[in-house]
């Protein structure tokens, strides 16, 4: 089996995981240079903020429509058609002359970035066999994250050269065309996984739609005949209901497991804005700053393919349980260490515990989504799904900043720690109940 997990995820670089590295290194070279660029167009801080923001907001607004989209165009057309829109954001980042262009492009890679995420997870779904979705969607976030981890040193290298923050937005631009090229020209992994796949989803058609099979009349016979199971048909007449229409069917694990993966989404977000806040908080330097947090940020990466082998060998709560520990107990216990004469020694080690925790939530939020999706028509509800996820992202760095303001910067970060163990305490009781082992 590990043979052909591994012969079958191979057949899927050229179309996912290499568009995958390139969309998310494109990405990460502009992302930090946003606020530069409203500043040289006159923006301060707050406004310059804002215009970064909009990246987020983009991502958030995007999961509905792009829902519908993949639901009718498919996977592949999607992905290519959010490629080539994102070019024209990476156009505006290059030539704004306002602050309102460049908003309106940031916003607008937003969009595409939310639309080219949502048709991968798609795609991966319904063609990933489930024996081993977990390690799949681990590498899918695994890959995503490379590309967000190179692309600010591939920036800070091109600004170097060429002395302007365009260049960032000239290798977006590339990385872009490449990425469409690839999902266009790549070979399609399909025909070889056909079998694999079928088998898996017609198991889960079987359960999921146990109810709708026709039962043959009982006449005291022994039966001798085949039962009719669902087929292609049945899957088509369910197969269009669309996004809203999902989003009512669903809503009981929406508002259950959904809001538990939102809270996953919400810590997630917060430790980017809470370590660096923290370590400014207790003295330290830039630099040390940058190493703690990149340290932590290194010991995330590196275990992201872990996450999707214990996903896969020992079930999805042996991976999300001790990742939303492990952050939880890290922040609070973080919490209570501001004025302790070793401070900096604290924050070091409880960043690593919670690049730890972040590390092995991996992939976790995309198979749970695969998990409980309809297998023969998932975008409408992964949109639901993903737009969820992004809603606990958004809030988080706004409830933390409330916090801070209004207490202190302690009880923030303990506030973040309380969200994550309420988080276990969802995924606890709803992925038995939700996710078939």
């Amino acid at each position: 089996m590990a043979d052909s997990a591994r012969r079958l995820l191979l057949r899927f670089a050229p179309m996912i995981y290499g568009p995958t590295v390139l969309f998310g290194l494109g990405e990460g070279a502009v992302i930090p240079l946003i606020p530069v660029v409203a500043a040289r167009l006159g923006a301060n801080l707050a406004t310059s903020g804002l215009i970064a923001s909009a990246l987020v907001i983009g991502q958030l607004c995007g999961n509905i429509p792009a829902g519908w989209l993949v639901a009718r165009a498919g996977e592949r057309l999607t992905m290519a058609i959010a490629g080539t829109i994102a070019l024209a954001g990476a156009a505006g980042l290059i030539f704004a002359p306002s602050l309102g262009l460049l908003a309106a492009s940031v916003f607008l890679i937003g969009l595409c970035a939310a639309a080219f995420g949502l048709a991968r997870h798609a795609f991966m779904t319904t063609k990933v066999p489930l024996s081993f979705r977990a390690r799949a969607l681990a590498l899918l976030g695994g890959s995503f994250r490379f590309g967000m981890f190179v692309g600010p040193f591939i920036a800070a290298l091109l600004l170097s050269l060429t002395g302007t923050e365009a260049s960032a937005a000239w290798c977006l631009a590339i990385c872009l065309v490449a990425c469409v090229l690839l999902v266009l020209l790549g070979p399609d992994p399909e025909p070889s996984i056909a079998d694999e796949a079928a088998a898996d989803r017609a198991r889960a058609a079987t359960d999921e739609r146990a109810a709708r099979v026709l039962q043959p009349a009982d006449t005291g016979e022994a039966v001798t005949g085949s039962i009719r199971l669902p087929g292609r048909d049945d899957e088509q007449l369910l197969a269009r209901e669309g996004v809203f229409r999902t989003m009512a069917r669903y809503r009981r694990v929406l508002s259950r497991l959904g809001v538990a993966a939102a809270s996953l989404a919400a810590v997630r977000s917060a430790r980017q804005v809470v370590l660096p806040l923290w370590g400014l908080s207790i003295g330290l330097d830039a630099h040390t700053i940058s190493l703690v947090v990149g340290i932590s940020g290194a010991i995330d990466f590196a275990l992201f393919y872990a996450s999707g082998q214990v996903m896969d060998r020992f079930g999805r709560l042996w991976a999300v349980l001790p990742a939303m520990l492990l952050m939880g107990v890290g922040f609070l216990a973080l919490a209570l260490t501001h004025d302790l004469p070793d401070a900096s020694m604290w924050f070091a080690m409880f960043a690593a515990v919670i690049g730890v925790g972040n590390g092995l939530s991996s992939g976790i939020l995309m198979t749970l989504g695969a998990d409980v999706a309809p297998q023969h028509d998932p975008a409408p509800f992964l949109s639901s799904w993903r737009t969820l996820n992004d809603a606990g992202g958004a809030t988080a760095p706004v409830l933390f900043s409330v916090l801070a303001a209004v207490s202190t910067l302690g009880v923030a970060t303990g506030a973040m720690g309380v969200i994550a163990l309420l988080g276990a305490l969802g995924f606890w009781r709803w992925v038995p109940m939700f996710v078939r082992r």
